[in-house]
């Protein structure tokens, strides 16, 4: 298939097709001609086009598009007269949404009347075993999409009526009574249905019964279509695809809580997994999936957790509840089963595991082992009238005990002893690790990351398969890549001949286990493999050093390569890759470091290195003891390939994609200790419980009063921050005389009040309860100092009111969402949160965890700007360079900074000393300087305070002549005092004080600087003690928690920029970057800030990304299961024009003031007649959308149209800096980069743009102008995904130009709020030459002189030339000008220095003189 079937319909297609002519007619806005609904037609495109397609994605893609759902079957659907195919190709098109990851159940939220009666409509069809297996398999898809959509309030209705607790009526009964004598709360509970049911009339009691028996139906139809495959012959490809699909859809049910807690017990009832466990299909090679998928669905089944409480159960109560099982079976034996007293006798650990099961079971006849099974109620008691016949085959009475009685390792042991680099077998497993190519068809053996979790283990161990598969996808393709380039061929002997070079793979010269270290106790595998390779560095130098600066704790690969190829044979990137290059093994290792000549590990850091004789090296390598283990066992045991000795390969990867393993060791490690959240956490992270329960509206630890600082900048501002506040003052201020900053006390309700009461009928005026208060308490800061920088900077932004609501939930404890939309300040709100917690809680600590250093950057330059003493900053990680500072915050930067202002302020201790005539050498040490303060410093200030108590006039002279420091502050500004009265000279002392203290408590806090000998052991102090506010990236997080937790690392609040862009993992593991204390977490705040209706994190494998939703960040499943949000509303960024293409996707969107007062945004753009247009492009030389590699769209039209546009602006006086040119793919942005290359570089006149990128790779980034090329014309493409979309619109300021094939993206449903905004301004380029850069023009101005309307490429191409060409002449008129100009100033000068010289020979000219030069100077 080629990619371009894959990535689906063409636009000429669309216009060709005949759905688009019945469209036309029936359902696509068009004017009045569009005709009645006609069901024939429903029924005609569903026999032609769905069924007759056999579902094709492509068909079904198409009648998507058209918006077939929205505007015709849905709207046209009832519930008792519509027909099946009506039915089903509603269905069809939810799955296609789903499919193309687009909303899917919009159409039915605004038109809801239907749904139940569809929802029931589709239950009842799934059920029907008369379909074909291909449209029950669709069918089935439809209910994975239903139950997986949970948070959908309309979906959720439908879904709890079919797994409540009624379901247990299909249970056995005597099993359904052993539960209720367990579950006493369950009993009552049933005993209320049937009082209810009771009450039903027939058709009710019909629709009730149905819902009930719903999944135990579907269950008992899966397990005859299971059964219905022979035991020889081909498999029935439908049918075999069905049944994979449906054990997806129980792994789904299993995986949730509310769909599990019931259903789980039915399950086990029915022995499901047993069943399948002896069909065909497990044992067949068609079924390997279906394997998969069962191993996953019986790790789900017995999952460690209470189904009826939903707690997590420890390792003791798994044995526990497994003891108990046996111990019943034994009792069981002794007393009714005299065939199975040996049995009753043993010790469990005896009999517990599989083997000693069947040993003792095995000789019992079938009639006895259903007596058992019934007796321990896992079957029913046999029928009386069918006592001589077996009414269950014996395989399956054996299995049925011995499953339930074996005991079952820990899953903890077995993730334990998973290895984490991944082999040849899981690399190429499609089933696991699918191609690039997946295109949302097939179902897969993955986990899935939803909306809801099990337990934190689950949560962790779903989170690690999935980051170790999209690792071992990177991995494969680094491989591929590698091998095939270094061409290995079979040579005559039989050994491998590499024909080629990579410069990632080597040929191995040899390799040694050196080391295998005894296993540690409780362990069965090493404890430490280690092992050296030799390679051969023979290479260019820069390839050699590449080699030679591998560091600690990079992995490698080392790989087996057997060549089937003879000599010379090319090699075929479409062809299967392990067949023709010979791949056998793949395993991984971790670099120790570079080997000496005698075989020691070079130390990293040194200068000099060694000087080798010859081009050989040496590396010292870790091997994963877990891996080594199973590949010993299976050479010993089975006779296997000895793997070690076979390697003849090493292959390293980038460094910035080789952060995998110490990512999973960090998982791993979570899971091996007891990862303790947060009480208020907990339950909202596995997406349970109260959305809003960890707000700080309902935590009991709520602050009422806190101190605001800068953060607003008059009371104006205050008062317009809290619009529905009832302000009050307190000691009886006014409003008129107060002035920043301000204490406000938010005065917190009886919570026993906040419960809502029982709801009247009657409506009640509740307008005096809705009124909240606010107390205002301005006071006036502490004098800090007699010196200009003793003034603490101060915000200068006046923040919105839901910026204010922010910042008073950031500065609680609990939980703060804020979602912020392109350009609404949400680096200044995450700032001031910052700052305001770091001045009400001093002695908390708090960690700034970003996705990208860029926004780490960009935040950490704000804080630098507010008022927080820079000693207490810390920046953790690579990236710090890019500051746009002279200060390193990096560990040994603050160390360094730390020494220095060590020695700084010990020198101001001297000045200090010599001021007061203290003799001694008081400076020396911080200790020094420690008794130096008691004694002398602060004694004086006592004496100096007594003083003033006891002057009988408190009057400025008198402060004036006691003041003991007079002489230590004469560099402050004079006077030092007003002398005008006593209180302002009074505060003006006390700051000077103050000032000195803080010098002195600055100084104690380094004292352990001077103790603390090494760099290392400073650098730790800092992090753990000295440093109030540390920033990383969450990359750095993950990769480091081992070292910070082992440091002792602590924080208590964290705030995560650009969240809805980080990984669901990679957000959690910050959360724990600490070891809990008594068993406790001692986090107080989370503030996530971030926006989910931008891009999500990157993730490279469509089938991760697709199938199991790894895309979806931490940020938007919290929004998804309804926490509470601060959604800011204005933005400051774009014109209100520009604004207004994405707007339409937020609550509330408006703009903030500056944005219709500021010069920038009323003038108009320069040569252009609108600020914003999308250009359509047509085919350039009959070409439009082309593929060179698969996936590597370019369209040389838009390229260099844009590129000509971009001249054009140039050569207006465009700055270049202002410009970025963005596209929505990589090959068109190396398109445009050659393009300009070719026109633009090197010429003063154009130059290169800003930047060159992607709009994926732009986000968080924002100029002045932008221009946007969409390339494709065959098919939208991935800007249908709307998130996209927005931040393509949204990252322009001033001026927004797309270039795209219009009437390709104007039909696109997801794109029409935007482009019906576009399509209201012409789609051809209209240009205003006449005027340059900078326009005085207002926006709504028409622009001077003719309007030029360009009508292709070609015509603005030969255009730009033209006005090269004019541009040309006028800067060469130019250049004579200014040689003129210049020529006659230097004739001018020669002229008054040779005067000069002639009056240098006269005195008494020297006024002469003097006029001359002035009239020189002007």
């Amino acid at each position: 298939m080629s990619s371009q079937e894959k990535s689906g319909i063409t636009v000429d297609q669309i216009h060709q097709d005949a759905l688009l002519q019945i469209a036309t007619q029936y359902w696509l806005p068009g004017g009045d001609s569009r005709k009645p609904f006609d069901s024939d037609i429903v029924e005609k495109i569903y026999e032609n086009e769905i069924i007759g397609s056999g579902f094709s994605s492509r068909r079904c893609m198409m009648l998507e598009f058209s918006q077939y759902l929205e505007k015709f079957l849905w709207p046209h659907f009832d519930t008792e007269k519509s027909s099946n195919e009506h039915l089903i190709s509603i269905i069809a098109m939810v799955n296609e949404k789903f499919r193309e990851r687009v909303p899917a159940w919009e159409p039915f939220k605004r038109n809801p009347e239907n749904f139940e009666g569809f929802m029931r409509r589709a239950y009842e069809l799934s059920l029907n075993e008369n379909l074909s297996p291909k449209v029950q398999t669709v069918i089935l898809i439809f209910l994975i999409h239903a139950f997986n959509s949970l948070e959908v309030d309309l979906i959720r209705e439908q879904i709890q009526r079919v797994v409540k607790l009624s379901i247990w009526k299909n249970l056995q009964e005597n099993r359904l009574e052993e539960i209720f004598e367990q579950h006493a709360v369950y009993k009552k509970h049933w005993n209320a249905i049937q009082k209810k049911d009771a009450k039903l009339d027939e058709k009710e009691k019909k629709n009730v019964d149905f819902d009930r028996s719903f999944l135990f139906n579907h269950v008992e139809k899966f397990l005859n279509i299971l059964n219905s495959f022979p035991k020889k012959g081909e498999i029935d490809l439908d049918k075999l695809h069905y049944c994979e699909r449906f054990l997806e859809f129980l792994i789904d049910l299993e995986s949730q809580l509310p769909t599990r807690r019931f259903f789980n017990t039915l399950l086990n009832d029915n022995h499901f997994v047993t069943k399948c466990n002896l069909s065909r299909l497990v044992r067949c090679e068609e079924g390997k999936l279906f394997t998969q998928l069962l191993d996953m669905l019986t790790f789900y089944v017995s999952f460690e957790i209470n189904d009826h409480t939903g707690e997590a159960l420890k390792e003791s109560e798994m044995i526990d509840i497994h003891y108990n099982r046996v111990v019943r079976l034994q009792k069981a034996a002794f007393k009714h089963f005299q065939e199975l007293r040996d049995f009753s006798m043993c010790n469990v650990s005896q009999v517990h595991d599989r083997e000693n099961l069947l040993s003792h079971l095995k000789p019992l006849s079938n009639k006895k082992l259903h007596e058992i099974a019934s007796f321990l109620n896992l079957i029913p008691p046999p029928k009386e009238e069918e006592e001589e016949k077996e009414q269950f085959k014996t395989k399956i009475l054996l299995e049925i005990l011995v499953s339930y009685h074996e005991r079952r390792r820990s899953q903890l042991d077995m993730l334990n002893e998973l290895p984490l680099y991944p082999t040849e077998q899981i690399i190429w497993d499609e089933n696991i690790v699918p191609m690039q190519y997946y295109n949302g068809d097939a179902c897969l053996a993955l986990p899935k990351l939803n909306l809801q979790f099990l337990t934190l283990h689950d949560y962790l161990l779903r989170n690690f398969h999935l980051f170790r598969l999209e690792s071992t996808y990177e991995i494969r393709q680094d491989i591929e890549s590698a091998v095939s380039r270094m061409k290995p061929w079979k040579s005559e002997d039989g050994s491998a001949h590499f024909g080629g070079w990579s410069r990632m793979a080597l040929p191995l010269e040899s390799f040694v286990v050196v080391e295998v270290a005894k296993p540690n106790i409780g362990e069965n595998h090493p404890s430490r493999v280690r092992a050296d390779i030799t390679v051969n560095l023979a290479l260019k130098q820069d390839v050699k050093s590449e080699w030679e600066k591998l560091r600690k704790h990079d992995v490698a690969l080392l790989l087996t390569i057997r060549p089937t190829q003879p000599i010379g044979t090319q090699y075929d990137f479409k062809a299967p890759f392990i067949p023709q290059v010979g791949l056998v093994y793949v395993r991984g290792c971790e670099v120790e470091g570079l080997l000496d000549e005698n075989g020691r590990i070079l130390e990293e850091g040194l200068d000099s290195k060694p000087n080798y004789t010859d081009s050989k090296r040496s590396f010292r390598v870790k091997l994963d003891p877990n891996q080594y283990q199973q590949d010993i066992t299976a050479t010993l045991e089975e006779g296997a390939d000895d793997v070690y000795e076979s390697f003849n390969v090493i292959l390293r990867r980038k460094p910035k994609e080789n952060n995998f393993k110490a990512v999973l060791e960090t998982i791993r490690s979570l899971m091996n200790t007891e990862c303790v959240v947060p009480d208020w956490l907990h339950d909202i992270i596995l997406g349970y419980g109260d959305p809003g329960s960890a707000h700080y509206s309902k935590l009991s630890d709520f602050i009422e009063k806190l101190d605001w600082k800068d953060t607003f900048l008059s009371f104006d501002h205050l008062k317009a921050s809290f619009p529905d506040h009832k302000i009050t003052f307190k000691d009886d201020a006014s409003e008129n005389d107060i002035s920043p900053p301000f204490k406000l006390t938010f005065p917190r309700r009886d919570p026993s009040a906040e419960r809502p009461a029982k709801r009247s009928k009657r409506k009640t005026n509740t307008n005096d309860d809705d009124i909240k208060e606010l107390v205002v308490e301005p006071y006036t800061p502490l004098n800090q100092g007699p010196y200009p920088y003793n003034k603490p900077k101060s915000n200068q932004v006046r923040f919105t009111p839901t910026q204010v609501e922010a910042i008073k939930s950031g500065m609680q404890p609990g939980l703060t969402i804020v979602v912020g939309p392109p350009g609404t300040g949400k680096t200044d709100v995450a700032v001031q949160i910052i700052s305001n917690i770091y001045h009400n809680c001093p002695n908390q600590r708090t960690l700034i965890v970003t996705h990208s250093n860029q926004a780490l950057n960009q935040l950490f330059e704000k804080i630098m700007a507010l008022d927080i003493d820079e000693r207490h900053l810390l920046r953790l990680g690579h990236g710090e360079e890019s500051l746009e500072t002279d200060k390193d915050f990096s560990r040994y930067g603050r160390v360094n900074y730390v020494l220095a202002k060590r020695i700084e302020l010990l020198e101001e201790v001297e000045r200090l000393q010599k001021s007061l005539e203290v003799p001694g050498d008081v400076a020396y040490t911080c200790e020094t300087a420690g008794h130096f303060y008691l004694y002398h410093v602060y004694s004086r200030w006592e004496v100096f305070l007594d003083k003033i108590r006891k002057a009988q006039e408190k009057t400025p002279e008198k402060i004036i002549e006691y003041f003991p420091y007079h002489k230590y502050f004469s560099n402050a500004p004079q006077p030092l005092f007003k002398g005008v009265n006593f209180e302002d000279d009074m505060n003006i002392a006390e700051g000077c004080f103050r000032h000195i203290r803080k010098l002195f408590q600055q100084l104690e806090e380094f004292q352990a600087f001077e103790l603390l000998r090494t760099g290392t052991e400073r650098a730790r102090y800092l992090l753990i003690k000295e440093a109030k506010i540390i920033a990383m990236t969450c990359t750095h997080a993950a990769l480091k928690r081992f070292d910070l937790t082992k440091a002792g690392f602590q924080f208590d609040n964290i705030l995560m920029e650009e969240a809805a862009q980080i990984l669901e993992i990679e957000t959690f593991i910050p959360l724990l970057l600490q070891n809990p204390e008594h068993g406790h977490n001692r986090l107080k705040r989370w503030i996530m800030i971030g926006d989910h209706h931008q891009l999500p994190p990157v993730i490279k494998n469509m089938a991760f990304q697709k199938f199991s939703n790894m895309e979806q960040s931490l940020f938007s499943r919290l929004v998804r299961l309804g926490v509470p949000t601060v959604d800011l509303d204005a933005q400051g960024r774009a014109r209100s024009s520009i604004s207004s293409l994405y707007k339409w996707r937020y609550k509330k969107l408006s703009d903030l003031p500056h944005v219709h007062q500021h010069p920038e945004f009323s003038l108009a753009n320069s040569g252009f007649c609108f600020d914003y247009q999308v250009i359509n492009v047509e085919d350039f030389q009959d070409v439009g959308e082309t593929e060179p590699n698969p996936f590597f769209y370019q369209n040389l039209g838009e390229a260099e149209y844009l590129v000509a546009l971009y001249m054009y602006m140039r050569l207006q006086g465009y700055p270049a800096e202002k410009i970025t040119i963005l596209t929505t793919y990589n090959g068109q942005k190396h398109l445009i980069r050659d393009v300009i290359k070719q026109r633009c570089e090197g010429n003063p006149l154009f130059g290169l743009p800003s930047k060159v990128t992607t709009v994926d790779r732009y986000q968080g980034q924002q100029n002045d102008y932008i221009l946007l090329s969409l390339v494709k014309t065959r098919n939208v493409g991935h800007i249908r995904d709307v998130r996209r979309l927005v931040v393509a619109m949204s990252r322009a300021r001033l001026g927004l130009y797309i270039f795209a094939r219009v009437g390709l993206f104007q039909n696109c449903f997801e794109l029409t709020p935007a482009f019906n905004i576009l399509l209201k301004r012409p789609t051809q380029l209209h240009l205003a030459p006449s005027e340059k850069y900078p326009s005085d023009r207002k926006n709504n101005e028409k622009p001077p002189g003719d309007i030029f309307v360009v009508q292709d490429l070609t015509q603005l191409a030969n255009y730009v030339v033209e006005l090269y060409k004019h541009r040309v002449r006028e800067h060469s008129i130019q250049m004579q000008s200014q040689r003129q100009v210049q020529n006659t100033n230097v004739a001018e000068v020669q002229k008054i220095d040779e005067e000069e010289t002639k009056k240098e020979d006269n005195p008494t000219t020297e006024t002469t003189i003097d006029n001359d030069a002035d009239r020189h100077d002007k």
